[in-house]
């Protein structure tokens, strides 16, 4: 899922590859949805631990209800990286999200484990700082059958994620940053699409001749 992204690559890489491309909305950046296209909604909260817009997420399921459309998930309000005020805002907000009927995601933080995880939960969203994100993304694919994992941007950790079983990912980087990124993400698609052989990241990143993106 390209965060806040639906510009004309995207929409390109949705027809290309159906069901592997998604759309992540947050707060203030709704276009669409679009029906041909899956997505997620995020609660705005990365980056904002102490003005955390409640209006806005609010705002941005009402937008999603009145669209028709089921999205993948609802991110239930969290606090990045918090523990105890990412339970809290459990408690405060998955009520007011459910109500909706859509399936509830929670973001799992630094310290937490498995059992942490509220019942009512259907999606456990892999949040955190980074290390601890990827120091215990397997653990969580382990235990739960829907897993999204967030702040993904790499080639190579596209690959970590599929590989431990997660469904989905987000990340703001492969559009807005260089074209390794880019050609990095249309790598995963055609070889877990089963369209080219996986290759190594020293092979495609020697140089322009071995970008992977075909027209």
């Amino acid at each position: 899922m390209p965060a806040n992204n639906t510009g004309i690559r995207v929409g390109y890489l949705a027809g290309r590859f159906p069901g592997k491309i998604g759309h992540l909305y947050s707060p203030g950046a709704q276009t669409g949805p679009y029906e041909f296209v899956p997505f997620g909604l995020d609660n705005g909260a990365f980056g904002h631990d102490d003005d955390w817009d409640e209006e806005g997420w609010l705002s941005l399921l009402d937008w999603a209800n009145l669209s028709g459309m089921r999205p993948l998930w609802c991110l239930v309000p969290d606090v990045v990286g918090d523990r105890a005020r990412t339970l809290q805002r459990w408690h405060d907000y998955s009520g007011v999200a459910s109500r909706f009927g859509w399936p509830l995601a929670f973001a799992v933080q630094d310290g937490m484990t498995p059992k942490d995880v509220p019942a009512k939960a259907e999606v456990v969203f892999v949040g955190g700082s980074t290390e601890w994100k990827w120091r215990n993304m397997a653990t969580f694919c382990g235990y739960f059958p829907r897993v999204h994992v967030g702040r993904v941007n790499t080639y190579r950790r596209l690959w970590d994620c599929d590989n431990a079983g997660a469904e989905s990912i987000d990340g703001t980087g492969w559009f807005r940053g260089d074209q390794v990124q880019y050609r990095g993400l249309c790598a995963y698609l055609e070889e877990s699409s089963g369209i080219k052989d996986r290759v190594t990241q020293h092979e495609m990143f020697q140089g322009e001749s071995h970008a992977v993106c075909v027209s």
